[in-house]
């Protein structure tokens, strides 16, 4: 039976440990993958989220390129660390990277001048919601994910390898695959502090 939506948004959790084990084959992560896109709102309708999905072989390129641009920024005699996170995310099979459409934005500040300034934040606000909704439902197929954020090492490189318009501004990365280890606990704070109601 499938779960219901508030079921499925409290157990998504990030999962560092992830390996390659097909758990879910690609044209299931497509799909998954394209139905978030599709349904997720935004602005105007302004549909700007663009993303890119590197698989297998693809996906450790990605984060070789990630490690190397590491190298270049941080001391050799305290990589130990910084290699040891980069390798459990290339631990997985997939990663999802999400872009903006910048010249749709632009597009729609050109077009209604009015709300210039908001139309960047709500394109920002937009693919937050595009993550939550694939990282939910990634983890409904059975795969482990977490949010990571190497934008600004890697971007040109990244576009370089895989042909991404220049006009595509990069957002996050997600690194998913096979849950090998369980997420630690998560702490709440008190609803009361987030939450005020007025009848």
């Amino acid at each position: 039976m499938a779960k219901d939506f508030l079921t499925s948004i409290s157990e998504r959790r990030t999962f560092y440990g992830i390996g390659k084990e097909k758990v879910a084959s690609d044209e299931k992560i497509k799909e998954v993958v394209e139905q978030a896109i599709k349904y997720t709102p935004s602005a105007f309708n302004s549909q700007s989220a663009r993303v890119v999905l590197v698989l297998d072989k693809e996906h450790d390129t990605f984060w070789n390129i990630v490690m190397e641009a590491l190298r270049k920024v941080v001391p050799a005699d305290s990589f130990k660390p910084t290699e040891d996170k980069i390798l459990s995310f290339k631990n997985g099979y997939g990663t999802v990277l999400y872009f903006e459409d910048m010249s749709v934005v632009k597009s729609l500040q050109d077009q209604f001048p009015t709300y210039s300034d908001n139309f960047p934040v709500w394109s920002q606000q937009s693919n937050g919601m595009l993550q939550f909704a694939l990282w939910t439902a990634l983890q409904n197929e059975g795969l482990g994910a977490s949010l990571q954020h190497y934008t600004e090492l890697i971007t040109d490189e990244v576009k370089k390898e895989w042909n991404v318009p220049a006009e595509w501004k990069f957002i996050a990365q997600m690194p998913f695959g096979s849950p090998t280890a369980e997420p630690g606990e998560k702490q709440f704070n008190f609803i009361q502090e987030h939450l005020k109601i007025f009848k």
